[in-house]
């Protein structure tokens, strides 16, 4: 099961709940906000969330995480880069809008990791390092459902910002080649700012960019 909601006080964005349906254990992604509302489904859902995963350390990302995790006592995982968002409010861009958002408790990875869950084991993400949006970026591919989980890597029929700290329009664009189209054609794309999409559609978005 994917459960897309939308969360945050400024910045509207996707947060993804991928359960495995056998278990009702899986993976709360990019919780950018509103603690409460996604508690409430967890709870309402008898959700098992046993890890929770950032596609990378903007605000809008990861807004509720800490809340998240002391309620829930599980880990924040991220790729190494991250601690470089997760501990600037200025990388991370909540001193843009007069917040000090930090991180204090996330345990990094690297690329290639793959996470599976305690309940099912065949049931998991690996991670992919997919910079340009900000050096953290990443996506976190499953192979056996046929979804990408891309964060603002990529959207429908756009992409995402590089005129943040760490952005690199050249380097994000090697990353979505290289990266996201390398992909099998079908595979679902479930950004942080747009309705779904697939790989082979974007392939032909962007062969007019």
């Amino acid at each position: 099961m994917i459960l897309r909601v939308e969360v945050g006080e400024f910045i509207p964005v996707n947060s993804y709940f991928f359960i495995d349906d056998e278990t009702n254990a899986g993976f709360l992604i990019d919780p950018g906000g509103q603690a409460d509302k996604l508690l409430e489904i967890i709870d309402e859902k008898k959700f098992v969330i046993e890890r929770i995963l950032l596609t990378h350390g903007h605000f809008d990302h990861i807004g509720a995480a800490n809340e998240i995790q002391a309620k829930l006592k599980i880990p924040v995982c991220m790729y190494f880069d991250g601690r470089f968002y997760v501990e600037n409010p200025a990388w991370n861009l909540s001193a843009s809008f007069g917040e000090s958002l930090k991180l204090y408790d996330v345990t990094f990875y690297d690329n290639g990791t793959e996470f599976s869950l305690k309940k099912n084991p065949d049931f998991g993400v690996e991670l992919i390092t997919t910079p340009g949006h900000t050096t953290d970026s990443v996506i976190y591919y499953s192979k056996k459902f046929g979804v990408a989980f891309a964060g603002d890597t990529i959207f429908k029929m756009s992409y995402g910002r590089t005129d943040f700290p760490g952005g690199n329009e050249k380097t994000l664009m090697k990353s979505i080649r290289t990266k996201i189209f390398t992909l099998p054609g079908e595979t679902i794309l479930l950004s942080g700012h747009s309705d779904p999409t697939t790989v082979d559609a974007e392939k032909k978005f962007f062969q007019n960019i």
